[in-house]
């Protein structure tokens, strides 16, 4: 607030500022104090189970809960003193320092210790490879539980499994205790970015919650459509200079076209810069592996950088794609896929996108067993889809534009 009292009224004392009419602002400063610490309380008690990491979406969010409290309060206030100036500085400052001290705090080593009671190890090992987790122990839902209590960690429970009487006690007793007793399914989505697929019965568990965002998959139509346009002369005159390329370096039209699956099964024409021979699937459909043999040399950087996927904006703007969402796959793959992978068809609960959660985690799916790898990333997509998640992702595709270093 001192801050804002120099940039505002000249002097770092709030209260002793020269304000109209005598008034104070002290009514105006308490309900800001009283505000954070109310929104910072609330997240705590919110946040308290889960994964220890600061989050930036947290910090947004307390500093919005702080003004929406002064406003309100002000409303009620009559008497008290108000500057929109004052508001505005004092949130901007408070929100750098909330963002400089979380990117402090998520460049310190951290950790989640937990001991895993599950019978399936595949979804264990998966947790024990996660970058942020410790894994005390795996206990086994049918054998006797441990003779001493978990003093240090979370106790990490797979619902799926039956427990023995003894471990049935155990679970309990630790719950009494007060030592943080969590369902495996949530842990393990918040440590790998993945939904484990064996949980799933029949799929509702994905199309419920893709059903609750109707509204906010509205909004990302428009969003999407602004920024397309808005970066229209980047995108534009980067797009001239790669079509030039392309046409230099081989034979053949510059802009690569494609059917793709959408939104409900619904079939679209894909835009896409040629970055294969021409012939290059002569003997029948495949997949593009990393290192594949028919990428041209141009073709081989624009893979690296994923610029290849411009012309795919004419696609979000046509309502085709989304920026953000399950990649678009072909139709000879996705009947294959839907026969052979369960839930494969519920990628299409949304409109799919230039980029995904899967691509910026997983990179190329050149089997179906890498299939099934990202197809655990587009569900839990599709179940915590949201603008901060999106927003994320963009980040990160921008990052691998910029850099070509990133998942693919």
């Amino acid at each position: 607030m001192g801050v804002a009292s120099v940039f505002v009224f000249d002097t770092p004392w709030f209260w002793a500022a020269d304000v109209a009419n005598g008034q104070s602002l002290w009514p105006m400063a308490g309900l800001l104090g009283g505000g954070a610490v109310a929104a910072a309380y609330a997240s705590a008690r919110m946040w308290a189970r889960s994964v220890p990491r600061p989050t930036y979406g947290r910090a947004v969010a307390i500093i919005a809960m702080s003004l929406t409290v002064t406003s309100v309060g002000l409303v009620f206030a009559r008497d008290a003193y108000y500057s929109r100036s004052f508001l505005g500085v004092t949130a901007a400052v408070w929100l750098a320092g909330s963002l400089a001290h979380r990117v402090v705090r998520r460049r310190r080593p951290w950790t989640e210790r937990m001991v895993i009671i599950t019978a399936e190890k595949g979804l264990a090992e998966d947790l024990a490879d996660a970058p942020h987790t410790e894994v005390l122990g795996v206990l086994d839902p049918a054998s006797m539980p441990p003779s001493e209590p978990i003093h240090d960690g979370v106790l990490t429970i797979d619902l799926r499994s039956v427990l023995s009487d003894p471990m049935a006690q155990f679970v309990s007793s630790c719950n009494m205790a007060g030592i943080a007793v969590r369902s495996m399914n949530n842990v393990y989505e918040e440590h790998t970015g993945r939904l484990p697929m064996v949980h799933l019965v029949e799929g509702w568990e994905v199309a419920a919650p893709v059903s609750r965002r109707v509204d906010y998959m509205g909004l990302k139509r428009i969003f999407d459509g602004l920024l397309v346009l808005v970066t229209l002369p980047i995108w534009g005159m980067v797009g001239g200079l790669i079509w030039l390329a392309v046409k230099m370096d081989s034979e053949g039209p510059a802009i690569y076209k494609q059917r793709r699956i959408g939104r409900g099964g619904r079939r679209f024409t894909l835009y896409k810069f040629r970055t294969m021979v021409m012939d290059a699937e002569r003997h029948g459909p495949q997949f593009t592996a990393e290192l594949d043999e028919r990428l041209t040399s141009v073709g081989r950087v624009l893979r690296r950088f994923r610029i290849d996927e411009i012309p795919q904006l004419w696609n979000v703007l046509k309502g085709d794609l989304s920026l953000v969402g399950p990649r678009p796959e072909r139709p000879v793959f996705v009947e294959r896929f839907a026969e052979s992978i369960p839930f494969y068809s519920y990628r299409h609960l949304v409109r799919p996108g230039v980029t995904g959660w899967a691509q910026v985690n997983y990179g190329y799916a050149d089997d179906v067993a890498d299939t099934v790898e990202k197809l655990t990333y587009d569900l839990y997509y599709l179940k915590h889809m949201s603008p901060w998640l999106d927003l994320n992702i963009l980040g990160r595709s921008v990052w691998t534009v910029l850099s070509g270093f990133g998942a693919q």
